[in-house]
């Protein structure tokens, strides 16, 4: 059976207020550390409650994971999804909402590009080539700092963990990825991505400016295993969805 917790958080259960955010924890992601990086970072909301992340992969176009735009098996209408993007906190960042219809999910990989207006802000860099067992990644994300009630701790100030990627057959890694499958299996080092941080990116640990865009986050154990989508393996349906 497969044992991946889904990091969306429901709208039924975004509970999170102003008042709430404010007082989050002030470690990162769950562990972690607070991130003082990361232009390309935006925070996705549902009806003006936080939700998940994701990552501007061009002016106009945002990534994230294609399970954060559903409910309940039904699409999540576009007037009820915003974004905040240009800032580290996502209360001072800039609103843009969906291009209405701009949204394409990949077939072979829980991913979601979502159109925009143009933003004012750096895009990511794509990975070209698929990562590898041992590789140092760090990922991003505006998600609970606490377990147990995911909707009391979200960050208001962007987070980052940092993982290694490790065989996708690995006994730990089992119901989250396999052989040949779409998503890279990684184990915890400072931190572990969890709810509200779903559609987040994951990047190489690379000197500020010269990241690449490894992954999209979309699942955890919340304990010491995490798993994303890979983009270099998605790299043409991105491409040929952002270009057209």
């Amino acid at each position: 059976m497969v044992r991946r917790v889904r990091a969306l958080l429901l709208t039924a259960l975004l509970l999170v207020t102003g008042g709430v955010m404010s007082s989050a924890p002030a470690f990162a992601v769950i562990g972690g550390s607070t991130s003082t990086y990361g232009p390309w970072a935006v925070r996705m909301l549902v009806d003006g409650k936080p939700a998940c992340t994701g990552t501007a992969v061009t002016r106009q176009w945002i990534i994230s994971a294609s399970h954060c735009f559903f409910e309940q098996g039904q699409p999540v209408a576009d007037k009820r999804i915003s974004f905040r993007v240009g800032n580290l906190d996502m209360r001072k960042g800039t609103t843009v909402h969906p291009v209405p219809g701009g949204r394409a999910g990949s077939a072979h990989a829980d991913m979601m590009l979502i159109k925009v207006p143009p933003m004012k802000i750096r895009t990511a860099r794509l990975a070209t080539a698929g990562v590898q067992p041992g590789q140092a990644v760090r990922q991003f994300g505006w998600g609970a700092t606490c377990t147990g009630d995911e909707n009391t701790c979200q960050s208001p100030v962007l987070k980052q963990s940092d993982l290694r990627v490790v065989r996708p057959d690995d006994p730990r890694c089992d119901g989250y990825t396999a052989p040949g499958g779409s998503d890279f299996c990684m184990e915890k080092v400072s931190g572990i991505p969890a709810g509200g941080d779903s559609g987040g990116p994951v990047m190489s640990i690379s000197p500020q400016g010269t990241e690449t865009l490894l992954g999209v986050f979309d699942g955890s154990d919340r304990q010491k295993i995490a798993e994303a989508g890979e983009i270099s393996q998605q790299l043409a349906w991105i491409r040929s969805v952002t270009q057209r």
